[in-house]
């Protein structure tokens, strides 16, 4: 729903208060810790070796996921971190944002999840210059300086 004022239109806020958005996420973390996805692997040894079993693995979070949790869209929910009508939600929006990018990073770099997607998602790529001329400048002379060397010489 929105609502008109000083000329500007608001939407209506989905959350009463900053704190209602930090419990919503709460929530929404449990939710991520008590729901894990699961993944087929095969028994590797013994009488079952080949058949599948569901294994757990950690869900990340996403704001997608966040937003779909209290039932609005990503959008809407970027409503608190980004419009002027919503400022008091502001930080609370940027902490939420810093938490899941960090869940999401810590989780690529231990290998739970998929490190090239996460990088991905993340906006981290490592950058690579194939810009080859086939020159390559060597200095003819090298100088070294040493700062805060003793001045001690033998003659």
């Amino acid at each position: 729903m929105y609502f008109f004022g000083d000329g500007k239109i608001f939407r209506e806020k989905t959350f009463a208060s900053p704190q209602d958005l930090w419990e919503a996420f709460a929530g929404y973390y449990e939710w991520v810790k008590d729901n894990p996805w699961y993944k087929s692997e095969p028994i590797k040894s013994g009488e079952n070796a080949g058949d599948l079993i569901k294994v757990p693995t950690e869900r990340p979070m996403t704001l997608g996921g966040f937003a779909t949790h209290v039932g609005m869209s990503e959008r809407r929910l970027s409503d608190y971190g980004r419009l002027e009508s919503h400022i008091e939600y502001r930080p609370v929006y940027e902490r939420i944002v810093d938490i899941i990018r960090a869940q999401k990073f810590e989780g690529a770099a231990v290998g739970a999840f998929n490190a090239n997607i996460i990088a991905r998602d993340l906006g981290l790529a490592e950058k690579t210059d194939n810009n080859h001329s086939g020159k390559i400048d060597i200095p003819s002379t090298l100088e070294v300086v040493i700062k805060n060397a003793p001045d001690k010489r033998e003659d």
